[in-house]
């Protein structure tokens, strides 16, 4: 398809920076690109009728580590590494609130809790050893004390069964990421930034003056700097990234009566994790049956995962609780060995924002805005 000169001119020309994914982290870069280079002319683009990958599509979750998936990470990252995840989630969540609103992400600091079944005892007793440390780590970055809690008296209010044992993070809690992006999106075409949907980068070139790009419409275009903000999707545009994709499954029920479950729930080292949504519960995760079948860009939906999301609703979250499913769907997360972000030049002209590993909530204010001041410090 070829553009009009009226498409061309008005859309497709003279662009200072055109950004790669309209998820949280595209639409916080060219924000704060904006901010940064108010004359800038910045276009964002994405191959969905919606942010393609994650951003509409998880839980919900404000969070930052329980305590079993912090211990997990220790097995293969540095304790530095590994504080540095908690104070960069900390500190993204607390920019994202207060760059949008609570109100207008429908943020619900209802606190976030682990489960531990009696085969999980070693796991916890380990998670309470390491309960002080990490109080004393999280106080040391926020003024906060005590934020991680046993809560085992908390058990009886939420009707769990073969659950033995609750800790819980004072700190975490719910949003609406509809409410979110929608917002968002308000807030960057407020600027003069403008977002396009259904267009998607088939090849990109740099040359001395550019980057040329050929879009899977048809029609090609240059802009002067390109930033991928694709995350699960990004080695499809660039191959050599070490991003892997992670499918995430999730359901939600149709409203139950007298849910007891209120607030944001890990299980099984934040593999699976749940929320009401009002008198629904969400449930997601599960990739830990299967990591190579779910180490994929396929928006799809497997028996193996949802009858086991389904079978642990029956037996351990909701037992004795008739409920049926509202809607089912799938999102996909950027993943690697080890959870950091990677926000890099690539070229004079070329970089990314990607590789979110399944935070992208908690972050991706925060990758944003290091993506723009990286790309606005090339320009000097």
């Amino acid at each position: 398809m070829d553009l009009s000169f009226w498409e061309k001119d008005s859309f497709f020309s003279e662009i200072d920076l055109l950004v790669v994914g309209s998820g949280i982290v595209g639409l916080n870069t060219a924000r704060a690109a904006k901010e940064r280079m108010p004359h800038w002319r910045i276009l964002v683009i994405d191959r969905g009728f919606l942010p393609y990958g994650a951003s509409t599509r998880n839980a919900g979750f404000a969070c930052f580590g329980s305590l079993s998936e912090l211990l997990d990470d220790l097995t293969r990252m540095s304790e530095q590494e590994v504080l540095d995840l908690v104070r960069r989630r900390r500190d993204g969540l607390s920019r994202l609130r207060s760059l949008l609103g609570d109100e207008n992400i429908g943020f619900e600091p209802l606190g976030g809790y682990e489960l531990f079944t009696e085969s999980e005892e070693p796991i916890f007793d380990k998670c309470v050893e390491a309960l002080p440390y990490f109080n004393a780590e999280v106080e040391k970055m926020s003024g906060e004390k005590k934020i991680y809690n046993v809560a085992d008296d908390h058990l009886p209010g939420f009707g769990f069964k073969g659950v033995h044992h609750l800790i819980l993070n004072r700190g975490e809690g719910q949003i609406h990421t509809g409410m979110m992006m929608d917002r968002l999106l308000h807030l960057v075409r407020s600027m003069g930034v403008m977002v396009l949907n259904g267009i998607g980068i088939k090849h990109l070139s740099e040359n001395a003056n550019a980057v040329q790009l050929e879009t899977t419409e048809g029609f090609s275009f240059s802009a002067a700097r390109v930033v991928a903000a694709t995350n699960g999707f990004a080695r499809e545009l660039m191959p050599d990234l070490a991003v892997d994709p992670g499918r995430a499954q999730v359901l939600v029920t149709k409203p139950i009566n007298n849910l007891k479950v209120k607030g944001t729930f890990h299980y099984d080292k934040g593999y699976y994790y749940f929320r009401n949504i009002g008198d629904r519960i969400l449930f997601g995760g599960g990739r830990n049956l299967d990591f190579e079948g779910e180490k994929t860009t396929e928006f799809a939906l497997t028996d193996l995962v949802q009858n086991r999301l389904e079978y642990l609703l029956k037996t351990t979250i909701i037992p004795d609780t008739h409920f049926e499913i509202e809607q089912r769907w799938s999102g996909i997360m950027g993943l690697g060995d080890v959870k950091t972000t990677i926000v890099k030049s690539l070229s004079s002209r070329i970089f990314c924002a990607v590789r979110m590993g399944g935070m992208g909530v908690a972050i991706g204010s925060l990758v944003g805005e290091e993506a723009a001041e990286m790309i606005v410090k090339s320009n000097d």
